[in-house]
């Protein structure tokens, strides 16, 4: 049983589950990040695409190797405000992704020196500018906003990339202990693999379904998204879950640390 994400960004990750050779060896549901966390959390899933800040409140098991990551602009996590990062007092967050509302919150703090009360909304950014000084937008309503609003726009990803000079992962697949076998975690990088392969046939298909123009669609998942994980990858996760760490709002889980991922997925490997 996997849990996987709506969003247009989790596409190739599922595609050789989807429609390749690993079609047919899960048993796929379809749902909003923090959602698939709390399926992982109760028993109701195995495996789900979980928020990466989800590892420091459930001590799960990582899949090496893939997840969802960016090295500059990510395009589809947007702080949006009328006013300077450092003027935000109030923030309404899509509370979808426990990740991006994370992220905001290390950000503001350690960037502009600003900490926002928090107040979740539905993703609709008139709305939210009328509640708040400024609004987290995620995931497909993120990319059907335009750039050229009248406002501030930050792209969390870039901003991330450019405090910390490494990349930022904002989900990995993960799950419960002992669900995750070498033929398991290799059967998720092929798919994963298998959706690099065929892009073009992902945009022709997502932008149809999703209403976006086949240009942004391509160049959101070949130039703004990273699926496939080395070294600095996990360096940028382990950064971002120590100053997630460091919130009084986290509960602290077992720290599993980049050694012991990279270590991990070796020792997959060499039992395929």
């Amino acid at each position: 049983r996997v849990c996987a994400v709506s969003f247009l960004n989790t596409t190739p990750l599922v595609w050789g589950m989807l429609h390749g050779p690993q079609r047919g060896l899960f048993d796929l549901d379809f749902r909003v990040p923090a959602e698939c966390a709390d399926q992982v959390a109760s028993g109701a899933a195995d495996i789900g695409i979980i928020p990466s800040f989800e590892l420091t409140r459930q001590d799960l098991e990582v899949i090496p190797g893939t997840g969802i990551a960016c090295r500059g602009p990510v395009r589809s996590i947007l702080l949006i405000s009328p006013g300077p990062a450092a003027e935000i007092r109030t923030l309404a967050v899509d509370s979808s992704s426990r990740t991006s509302v994370e992220l905001a919150r290390v950000i503001l703090e350690r960037r502009y020196g600003a900490e926002p009360r928090q107040v979740p909304h539905a993703p609709d950014l008139d709305a939210m500018l009328k509640i708040a000084d400024a609004a987290l937008i995620i995931g497909d309503p993120a990319l059907r906003i335009e750039l050229s609003v009248p406002y501030y726009v930050y792209d969390l990803g870039a901003e991330w990339v450019e405090m910390t000079g490494l990349p930022m992962v904002f989900a990995v697949w993960a799950g419960r202990k002992g669900a995750i076998s070498p033929e398991v975690a290799e059967a998720f990088r092929g798919s994963c693999r298998y959706g690099r392969e065929h892009v073009e046939e992902i945009v022709g298909s997502e932008s149809a379904a999703r209403g976006f123009p086949p240009g942004l669609v391509r160049q959101y998942l070949t130039e703004n998204i990273v699926h496939e994980f080395g070294p600095r990858e996990y360096e940028g996760m382990e950064l971002f879950l120590a100053y997630a760490r460091q919130s009084s709002r986290t509960q602290r889980v077992p720290r599993r640390g980049v050694a012991e991922i990279s270590a991990e997925k070796e020792t997959m490997e060499k039992k395929l």
